[in-house]
């Protein structure tokens, strides 16, 4: 790579991007001044760690962004890392999908629920939690004391037409808002006070109970002082499942590290009020070089990147201090809104703590080990012998598979998987409806879909480098067709006539004897059975025909449910759903006078007579409408 001309490079904070030959993004880094920081690179590549003067030498060109301050190349670099998944950048990865008590603060009526994966708007969450029945158990001794729901909508709203309560409420786990024994504004107090609770402010809720028991005992009232006495002990019990680890003012989040070279695993306990209230796991895949203080960094940043449910604590404790505390403090106070602090603790129980932590992260390590051992070790000897087997002239690290599906030539699809490196890159995948095929006819129906993805790939090379899209810019090491000889052949006649035999191989893999057959050979190509490499192709068309057929029936799904009001002018959703549900479904709407539909307030006559018209099939004249 060729050194920007001096004077050139801005003495500026910003965060710059190495690019490789094919305009890809190899590795993102941040800079308080860009030009220091991208002259330690030009240097004799004998002087720099072993993966950073790989970068270099793979590396084309060099390219940067200016920003105001430290902060904003921060935030830059870790959304540009997230953005493009550079190879020689730390890569994160979830240990498992953790599962959160949600609430659903959004809706008419909030319910309580396990939820795991993304986060939605309107939703409070808290947790993670370890297992999901933590979350059961847990909520099940809260509901004696906020009876909200936690059946699902389908359920409220079933219950709201039979005019009858669910189980729940007859066992006084719910306070039945679906027939109307709550009101909006005593049902919203339930949870706010739930939430409260939730978020470790205990207090004032035993304070309360004890009140209640105590008068109704007063007054002589011993069934409801025997109720306030059983609510009680349901939310103590809840206390006592959150564990006291530090003082009750405390604010804080712990982070425990384990590493070695080639991975870290990062545990973390989230406490509030003195209470451990959840935890969460990741593993960082360091792919560049990093000292501990950095390791601590990348971890902040995946921590608080976007900030967890229950936000960013007072402290956050950690194994060692950052490389940049200033920066990292001011970065973090300004997620906040107020000040956060960055401390190792030395002694007592906030160590005592972390090192609870840190066992945690060094236990996952080791379970995340045996792991990699397994599945690294297998995939790397699938990519070694596909190469040897095939004689391609690197280990295919992406390869793409096509599939196509169909019943008697309707709905005809085609699907593309992509594998990288051995594993599913499921946002690489494509799924195509074939435009130009009458009748069932493979071969035709394979040569539209490799023609559509290559002529994408051939678009985008011809673009300048910075306006490359990502998906379709960069093109397979090895691409595999799901058939014979003859999909095999209609897919060579593809890259001849685009000019691209030469640059991408390609193999099929047929369904009766597992046998590989390669351009210029009549006989199959032998792949040893029981071998990782024929195990990669079969899962590969296993996927890509999965992927095809979940398209096909999704396609036919839709054509067979369509519905006699669909594609009425003017009957938007909106529309066709109020419509469906006051008059009571299809077959209703379908008995329904003309009169009838324009005597709907909410349904403008032109569209009443339109929906007349397509179900009866006849024209609606109306003399003197206004």
């Amino acid at each position: 790579m060729r050194r920007p001309p001096p004077g050139t490079i801005p003495d500026t904070p910003g965060s710059y991007q190495f690019k490789d030959a094919d305009g890809r993004v190899i590795y993102v880094g941040k800079a308080r001044s860009l030009r220091q920081r991208l002259a330690n690179y030009f240097q004799n590549p004998a002087n720099l760690p072993t993966r950073t003067a790989q970068m270099v030498a793979t590396a084309e060109t060099v390219e940067w962004i200016q920003v105001r301050n430290e902060v904003e190349a921060l935030m830059l670099e870790y959304s540009l890392i997230q953005r493009y998944q550079p190879r020689f950048n730390v890569r994160y990865r979830d240990d498992k999908s953790y599962p959160y008590l949600a609430v659903t603060v959004a809706d008419e009526w909030p319910r309580a629920m396990v939820m795991r994966g993304s986060k939605k708007k309107g939703v409070r969450y808290f947790g993670p939690y370890g297992h999901a029945y933590a979350i059961r158990e847990t909520l099940a001794l809260l509901q004696r004391t906020f009876p909200i729901r936690t059946c699902s909508d389908n359920q409220l709203e079933r219950h709201q037409k039979l005019g009858r309560p669910c189980l729940d409420f007859h066992i006084e786990k719910c306070s039945g808002p679906c027939v109307g024994e709550i009101d909006e504004e005593a049902y919203g107090k339930l949870v706010n006070e739930l939430l409260e609770f939730l978020e470790g402010d205990t207090e004032h809720i035993i304070e309360r109970l004890e009140t209640q028991m105590s008068a109704a005992a007063g007054a002589l009232e011993f069934e409801l002082a025997a109720r306030c006495r059983d609510r009680l002990m349901s939310v103590r019990k809840a206390i006592e499942k959150q564990q006291m680890v530090l003082d009750k003012t405390e604010d804080t989040d712990v982070v425990g590290i384990e590493s070695d070279d080639l991975e870290a695993a990062v545990q973390v306990f989230f406490v509030r009020r003195g209470r451990v209230v959840g935890r969460k796991g990741f593993v960082i895949d360091k792919a560049e070089d990093l000292t501990e203080s950095e390791l601590v960094d990348r971890s902040l940043e995946r921590l608080y990147y976007d900030p967890p449910p229950m936000g960013v604590p007072k402290t956050v404790l950690l194994p060692t201090s950052s490389a940049d505390p200033g920066l990292y403090q001011r970065w973090l106070t300004e997620q906040r809104g107020s000040v956060v602090t960055l401390k190792v603790p030395q002694r007592g129980a906030k160590r005592a703590l972390l090192q609870t932590v840190t066992q945690n992260a060094k236990e996952e390590l080791t379970r995340h080990r045996l792991k990699r051992a397994s599945d690294h070790n297998s995939r790397s000897r699938a990519l070694n012998e596909l190469q040897e087997a095939l004689g391609l002239p690197e280990a295919p690290l992406r390869i793409e598979c096509y599939d196509m599906s169909h019943i008697q030539g309707t709905d005809y699809v085609g699907s593309m998987v992509v594998f990288e490196d051995g594993l599913p890159k499921k946002s690489d995948y494509r799924r195509f409806k074939i435009r130009e095929v009458d009748g069932n006819d493979d071969f035709a129906a394979m040569e539209e879909v490799v023609t559509r993805r290559l002529r994408n790939y051939l678009d985008e090379r011809a673009k300048p480098v910075d306006e490359r899209a990502r998906k379709f810019a960069y093109p397979p090491q090895l691409l595999l067709v799901d058939g014979g000889k003859g999909q095999l052949n209609a897919v060579v006649g593809v890259l001849e006539e685009l000019g691209l035999a030469d640059d991408i191989p390609v193999a099929s893999l047929a369904k009766r004897f597992e046998e590989v057959y390669v351009p210029g050979l009549s006989d199959p190509v032998r792949v040893p059975r029981q071998s990782e490499a024929l195990y990669l192709l079969q899962r590969l068309r296993d996927e890509a025909h999965r992927f095809a057929i979940a398209y096909h029936r999704q396609l036919r799904g839709k054509r067979m449910t369509k519905s006699v009001i669909d594609d009425v002018p003017g009957l938007g959703p909106a529309r066709k759903k109020r419509l469906l549900k006051e008059l009571g479904g299809v077959n209703a709407v379908k008995q329904a006078t003309a009169e009838q539909l324009r005597a709907l307030s909410w349904l403008p006559d032109p569209v009443a007579d339109a929906v007349y018209e397509k179900i009866h099939g006849v024209t609606i004249r109306v003399s003197g409408r206004g």
